[in-house]
């Protein structure tokens, strides 16, 4: 197919165009939960505190104009528990009207509130009493799960129960570079499978209180790729990794496909040195946006097709604007190879809308369509803005600016 006949080439009809955040990352002053616990913790490899983030705790209402300049139709952002349910029981109603308020005013916008209820952050008090190890917190979770739910139920376009529960139980219990910081295998295993139980519970309480929005699971993918005697350790990994939530999504409505880069595995395990000639980006992984295509005929492989898929978080941290255009291009690519392989690919989302705290990296990756100056928080739209807001309100594969 020649360039001039794909840049022609429109995705499905419906199919829903949109870019994300996560509350932590951008609302600022999320004192109350483990992270910024972890972030002041000696010792713990973060490069600095989130501090006062983007202030999208205030000025929400900005990012929902970056996102409807762009003429996005879906906007994927997370509630902060720990502002929600602050002490056990103790719920902010406050905090529930301000989440309420950015739903509304993205309805009337004519945008879509695609709403995640645990992005990576747990309350202090959680993680105090045991945190993701513990069958507690499952419970603890699911009864936030409702209050929410009944909350916003209503004014949500779609729910995320959780976001990437394997990346929080492999960063945490097993490589102790996320809270807290654990090396310990079995504890990993007992992550997963409360992260596995909680979602299935989570999925049963929101359809009660909000019968017809959609739900789903969001999961962190990876292009694998065995060097020569890696290949059995790649399924253990992978198995870890994906294959035990790709198992247990059920009948959701839509499974999130979050995918980034590619993973080397030789006899000893993963490798990020990447292949030779390939770019390495500043989060220490290689430039390969082919890997949302093969992570796509996986997830859609591993679950029998038995539920829609749904790019929630697509992107690359770099300086280089015109390389974020491009990856973002090469990955639509992918996404149109496999629509017309008969794969069901409801809609794609760019990570992020901002420039954000990008957790143990701090400020230095830039993910965002939208540059923040770091002293007014001014939002400073960038050219992969204009761009991708061209294919979104045509439905396209537009062209870089550079063909």
């Amino acid at each position: 197919m020649s360039d001039d006949t794909e840049h022609r080439r429109a995705f499905p009809e419906g199919f829903i165009w949109g870019t994300a955040t996560a509350a932590h990352q951008i609302e600022g002053g999320n004192v109350n939960n483990d992270w910024w616990a972890w972030e002041h913790t000696e010792g713990s490899g973060c490069a600095e505190s989130s501090g006062d983030a983007c202030d999208s705790w205030n000025r929400w209402a900005d990012d929902v104009d970056a996102v409807a300049a762009m003429g996005l139709g879906a906007y994927r952002f997370s509630l902060e528990w720990s502002r929600i349910e602050p002490a056990e029981g103790e719920i902010s109603q406050v905090a529930l009207g301000r989440y309420r308020a950015l739903c509304e005013a993205l309805r009337g916008r004519g945008i879509t509130p695609v709403v995640t209820y645990h992005h990576f952050t747990t309350p202090q008090w959680v993680a105090d009493a045991g945190g993701w190890e513990h069958p507690a917190t499952v419970d603890a979770f699911v009864r936030y799960c409702r209050v929410v739910t009944e909350a916003l139920g209503d004014v949500a376009g779609a729910i995320c129960t959780i976001n990437e529960p394997n990346i929080v139980a492999t960063m945490g219990y097993l490589a102790g570079v996320f809270p807290p910081g654990r090396q310990d295998i079995p504890a990993r295993r007992a992550v997963n499978a409360n992260f596995i139980d909680a979602h299935r519970r989570a999925v049963e309480v929101i359809r009660e209180s909000a019968p017809g929005v959609p739900v789903g699971l969001t999961l962190s993918m990876a292009e694998y790729a065995a060097l020569p005697g890696g290949e059995a350790k790649l399924a253990r990994i992978r198995r870890g990794m994906e294959d035990v939530f790709l198992e247990a999504v059920g009948d959701d409505d839509f499974l999130g496909v979050q995918a980034y880069s590619r993973t080397w595995v030789d006899a000893e395990g993963q490798r990020f040195e990447g292949a030779e000639g390939v770019p390495m980006l500043v989060m220490g992984y290689e430039f390969r946006p082919e890997a949302l295509e093969a992570t796509l005929r996986r997830a859609w492989e591993v679950t029998g097709g038995r539920l829609p898929l749904w790019v929630t978080e697509n992107g690359i941290g770099t300086d280089d604007d015109a390389q974020r255009i491009d990856y973002v291009h090469r990955a639509l690519q992918g996404v149109l190879r496999v629509i017309d392989d008969g794969i069901d690919v409801q809609g794609y989302t760019y990570w992020s809308l901002l420039d954000n705290f990008e957790w143990a990296f701090g400020y230095a990756p830039r993910f965002g369509l939208v540059d923040v100056e770091r002293s007014t928080f001014q939002r400073l739209p960038k050219a992969s803005a204009d761009w991708f807001g061209q294919v979104a309100r045509t439905n396209r594969l537009v062209a870089p600016p550079s063909l």
